[in-house]
């Protein structure tokens, strides 16, 4: 936090979008990932990188959701700015008893995508619990984080 100041509040300490109408038009970026654990009893399903049940492909399924829950991100975070999204990739990796989700967004705007990045892999990580929690709810949702982001004042790298 800059200042130690919250963003997202005003001087009376009520809740405040950010005003973003000074701020130039930069390409902007975000990467984030969430990470799932399935377990052995799940994990024996998977089959040459999908797991399929009678829901259907989870993996594709969460691809698919994660992409919608990242074009939504300003109907379900309040202070979230509306964003048209130029670009929205999720992908899905099998790694032992973990499935892990990263997502990355794009756009040509004021304000940046992390928030868009974070509720793409958060949803497709939801749709993975979803579709397998009638197999076990021993699965675990770990590890959403942001990555890297680009554009705007600083950029961001994790470590």
């Amino acid at each position: 936090m800059k200042n130690n100041k919250l963003t997202h509040v005003d001087a009376a300490g009520n809740p405040s979008m950010v005003d973003v109408s000074d701020k130039a038009v930069t390409k902007r970026t975000a990467r984030a990932q969430a990470i799932v654990t399935l377990g052995p009893d799940i994990v024996s399903l998977v089959s040459e990188g999908e797991l399929t049940l009678k829901k259907g492909p989870v993996f594709q399924t969460a691809i698919l959701a994660g992409i919608m829950g990242a074009k939504k991100t300003s109907e379900l975070i309040p202070l979230c700015h509306p964003l048209g999204l130029e670009d929205c990739r999720v992908e899905v990796e099998h790694k032992g008893d973990d499935v892990v989700i990263t997502a990355t967004t794009s756009l040509s705007a004021k304000t940046g995508v992390e928030m868009e990045a974070l509720t793409a892999v958060s949803v497709a990580a939801l749709t993975i619990y979803d579709m397998c929690k009638a197999l076990s709810h021993h699965i675990v949702i770990k590890e959403i984080r942001l990555l890297e982001k680009t554009g705007g004042k600083k950029d961001f790298k994790a470590s």
